[in-house]
């Protein structure tokens, strides 16, 4: 049954990754018969099989899920404050905590309209002068405009110049606080903010947090040439801020992300992904990974798109390094951006598993 999964797996990037994976360089990968001693198994590595791994979270994060846990338990929104009340105003874990809050307030009302989410209303209406609530509640509202409503819309619009109303609030009742001048970066992208009114708004996040990872992730959207920049503005955002990052600094990778954004629908040129464009981005989020401190929030991040990476140019055992170190949570890029993130990240995982062994690799030969 595990072979037979896996093979269904692989079947579903099969049309797109096929002609790459069919290539005969160095014993490259050969389907194998459902029973065969030769068919790759993940879960022989200890991996989470694809129904339990964890969309809320890029990686662990205990105490917030199971704050989290509790607040959509008892609807009691009090554990969520006191969680963010405690949690350092100006690292990345603080914005991940708000965006989790917000996108479990979000996907609650899209499966029960009217009744999901009602712990952030009651948080807002008894608590209205509680900075953690403002935040949670602002990114609550950007995630809305793109969840219910499409860009450029009149209804898309009108949530988002709420989201700017409640990102001021926010903003005035904790001032030191970078939180609510991030989402006002999603803010100005779907509102279409004009360069030197987005600058200003940048201004006043690299004031308080100027290596925030986060921060540069959402900055780096409005640049892409697909919203209000262009290839080159994107580029040059990411290895400018790469170029200043300290050493330890995850801001070395953002010209990966800036890649990412940048990738055709359907690739044309022969070996895309070994040009030397990517893999010099790939190296430089390859040297952030191993410079970051262990516990960095957005290490998972990372790790995750550089999955994505290595396994489109056949880098397996790079891939496999990095797969233990984030497989069971998958709730981050590239995988969000699919309607089924397990399923995805799945897939890649399984072509990983399979260019590994069909490489010699084996689960006694990956280092953990």
């Amino acid at each position: 049954m595990e072979i037979l999964w896996f093979l269904i797996a692989l079947g579903l990037l099969f049309g797109v990754l096929g002609p790459y994976l069919l290539r005969r360089r160095g014993g490259g990968i050969r389907l194998a018969a459902p029973g065969s001693p030769d068919a790759a198994d993940p879960e022989a590595y200890g991996f989470v099989r694809q129904e339990d791994q964890d969309v809320r979270l890029p990686g662990a994060d205990d105490e917030l899920l199971h704050v989290l846990d509790v607040v959509q338990a008892t609807q009691d929104w009090r554990a969520a404050s006191r969680l963010l009340a405690e949690t350092d105003k100006d690292g990345e874990v603080r914005w991940q905590r708000v965006q989790a809050f917000a996108g479990a307030a979000s996907l609650e009302l899209q499966e029960r309209p009217g009744v999901g989410g009602a712990w952030l209303r009651a948080w807002r209406a008894e608590a209205p002068k509680d900075a953690g609530g403002a935040a949670v509640h602002a990114e609550f509202l950007v995630q809305q405009a793109w969840r219910s409503s499409t860009a450029g819309t009149d209804d898309f619009r009108i949530i988002l110049e709420e989201a700017r109303k409640v990102t001021e609030e926010a903003a005035l009742l904790a001032p030191g606080d970078p939180v609510p001048y991030i989402t006002q970066l999603a803010v100005a992208r779907g509102l279409g903010y004009g360069h030197e009114q987005f600058d200003q708004v940048w201004a006043q996040v690299i004031d308080r947090a100027p290596q925030h990872m986060g921060a540069h992730l959402a900055a780096l959207h409005y640049w892409c040439e697909k919203w209000h920049g262009s290839r080159e503005e994107a580029d040059h955002f990411a290895t400018t801020a790469a170029a200043r990052a300290p050493r330890g600094s995850l801001l070395a990778a953002l010209p990966l992300f800036a890649v990412h954004e940048h990738v055709p629908d359907v690739v044309l040129v022969q070996d895309f992904f070994r040009t030397a464009v990517v893999s010099k981005a790939m190296d430089g989020a390859l040297y952030a990974v191993h410079s970051a401190r262990p516990d960095d929030p957005m290490l998972a991040h990372v790790r995750h798109l550089l999955v994505y990476f290595l396994v489109r140019s056949e880098r397996w055992a790079e891939a496999m390094h990095q797969l233990v170190k984030v497989d069971g949570h998958v709730g981050s890029v590239p995988w969000t951006l699919s309607g089924d993130p397990a399923a995805e990240f799945t897939v890649y995982r399984n072509l990983a598993v399979a260019g590994y062994e069909a490489n010699g690799g084996s689960p006694a030969t990956l280092p953990r």
